[in-house]
């Protein structure tokens, strides 16, 4: 299937299974915490009540933000009545204070930045947008999270020298892209002007990108086209264009320097945690082309490769979703999820 396509029933509850069985399920567990002391020696579930599932903090979190997403796209399936139990029980106001509470300590200020934090204000969006009694609860409930991540957003973006420029979480224009969504769905003009004006201060003089570099390895992102996904929330529609013939010129030619940012990444081994990022970048090249795509003129020479990219990235990254493997099960189908429900795209 392809992006814009109504999810079936069966198709919701595949990947809704996935986050269901994910976010209890505490073991394996990679935690990216720093140890202070021997009374800091916790289990997952003790340092988070909410998000200790799903092998890492940030996976949980976009797991809870795709039950929210299925459960807002297909209110009529039935695997969303478990969705909104699982939700209910996990977005209690008591762990959401206390993974709130986590970033107080000093050396948790930069704990999950910025793609954790991307991640849960794009799930706060998601709930305060939904007209649901249950999901306003939620928001309600995440509320003190929420605002102690904008707050280190706010902190942490006058100090970023250099935008970090890389495939996987710690990328910076994926996270802005994401938390100027969420600005706007809130209305919080002050970050959003923040975000607009650092996004044009780091990368709106960038030019001839090597896309010939990428991908590496273990990319589930490219920095590339999450910075186009960026820019065409920042530039209008004449503007962006225009950028995004000096940062990727000739995109559309096969003979372009930064053509290979249109074949999809071969993935050889799903069983292996880093390999399989590469179906997930394939995901994200097609949701991000997809947004570029929906921001160019309709005549625009470029609309035709593109198009053609977003089809083979789906399908290639769709065929590794549902692998058996929970290396890859743990979260690819949040990024199917977003591409296919068109998260993110101009409204």
């Amino acid at each position: 299937m392809l992006p814009g396509q109504q999810l079936s029933d069966d198709q919701v509850a595949q990947f809704a299974q996935l986050a269901i069985e994910g976010i209890p399920r505490e073991f394996p567990n990679k935690p990216s915490n720093v140890i202070t002391g021997p009374d800091n020696v916790l289990g997952p579930r003790e340092m988070h009540p909410v998000f200790y599932g799903c092998f890492d903090w940030h996976s949980s979190v976009h797991g809870h933000w795709m039950l929210v997403r299925l459960a807002k796209a297909a209110p009529q399936a039935p695997v969303v009545a478990k969705a909104r139990g699982l939700l209910d029980q996990q977005l209690t106001a008591e762990g959401l204070a206390a993974e709130a509470a986590y970033f107080d300590e000093k050396m948790n200020h930069s704990f999950e930045r910025m793609y954790g934090w991307a991640w849960t204000l794009r799930l706060a969006a998601e709930l305060r947008t939904w007209d649901d009694p249950a999901a306003q609860r939620w928001a309600k409930n995440l509320r003190p999270l929420e605002e102690r991540i904008v707050e280190l957003t706010r902190g942490y973006l006058p100090r970023l020298t250099y935008p970090v420029r890389t495939g996987v979480h710690p990328d910076t224009a994926f996270a802005l892209a994401q938390i100027l969504d969420y600005a706007r769905a809130v209305g919080d003009a002050g970050l959003e002007q923040q975000i607009v004006e650092f996004a044009k201060a780091k990368y709106q003089s960038d030019r001839d990108y090597p896309g010939r570099f990428e991908p590496s390895g273990e990319d589930f992102f490219s920095p590339a086209w999450n910075e186009a996904d960026l820019m065409r929330r920042v530039l209008s529609q004449v503007e962006f264009a225009d950028w995004l013939e000096r940062f990727l010129p000739g995109i559309e030619s096969a003979d372009s320097a930064a053509a290979s940012l249109l074949t999809p990444a071969v993935v050889s081994d799903v069983t292996d945690p880093k390999i399989v990022h590469l179906a997930g970048l394939n995901l994200s090249r097609a949701w991000t082309q997809n947004g570029v795509l929906a921001s160019l003129p309709a005549d625009d020479p470029r609309r035709e490769a593109l198009r053609a990219s977003i089809v083979a990235h789906t399908k290639s990254g769709l065929d590794y979703v549902f692998s058996g493997h929970y290396e890859g099960e743990h979260w690819l189908a949040t990024f199917a999820v977003y591409l296919l429900t068109e998260s993110g795209l101009p409204q």
